[in-house]
């Protein structure tokens, strides 16, 4: 099998690189792209800690073939952050508690960003259910649940006009 020269966008950068067409997304951003937040739990797509953005689409990279991504646009963990400064949902996550091994944080993060981009007013059942993807074995989710209701409130301030 010949390796295949992918480009993409990831994180709001062009990058390139070969791999094999039945390489994973996932095994790809961590192995060829050195992007090592999006961890694999199961890798049938189950619990959600490998979750990234794919062209706006919350997808799980374990079930995505890297060649698929070829002239799209991924946004993973490593990308929430910017110019030095987290995320407010980063900053929530901290101020809550809502993390403690931090195994799934990362799918968790993307996924809630997700949610918050599609709705900045979300009910706590709305917020349980788009995070239903997302298992962890830590935290009993209310920390996390609280976080992101948190986070949604931040937003929903900021655009207020002033």
């Amino acid at each position: 099998m010949s390796k295949q020269h992918i480009r993409a966008t990831v994180n709001g950068d062009a990058v390139d690189f070969l791999c094999e067409p039945t390489t994973s997304l996932l095994n790809a951003l961590r192995d060829e792209l050195r992007l090592t937040g999006s961890k694999e739990g199961c890798g049938s797509g189950d619990c959600g800690a490998c979750s990234v953005m794919l062209d706006d689409k919350l997808v799980c990279s374990c079930l995505v073939l890297a060649p698929e991504i070829d002239g799209r646009r991924v946004e993973t963990i490593e990308g929430l952050a910017q110019d030095g400064q987290l995320h407010p949902l980063q900053r929530k996550f901290l101020e809550h508690g809502a993390l403690q091994c931090g195994f799934c944080t990362p799918g968790v993060l993307v996924a809630a960003k997700a949610l918050l981009e599609r709705n900045v007013d979300p009910t706590e059942e709305e917020t349980r259910y788009w995070l239903a993807g997302n298992l962890c074995r830590c935290t009993g989710y209310d920390k996390i649940i609280r976080a992101v209701l948190d986070t949604a409130a931040e937003l929903r301030q900021e655009r207020l006009p002033a």
